[in-house]
């Protein structure tokens, strides 16, 4: 009976936490002004 009782929790917690981020809305989706390294630097 204590499995059952945690799993309902555990899967009432997990819901609660995708329905957060849910409300929360999509990121922006802007890009970042620095362009990415894609060269290791030359050493000194």
């Amino acid at each position: 009976m204590r499995a059952l009782i945690a799993a309902a929790t555990g899967l009432a917690v997990a819901l609660a936490l995708v329905l957060t981020i849910t409300a929360m809305g999509a990121p922006s989706g802007d890009t970042s002004p620095k362009p990415l390294l894609t060269t290791v630097p030359a050493h000194p």
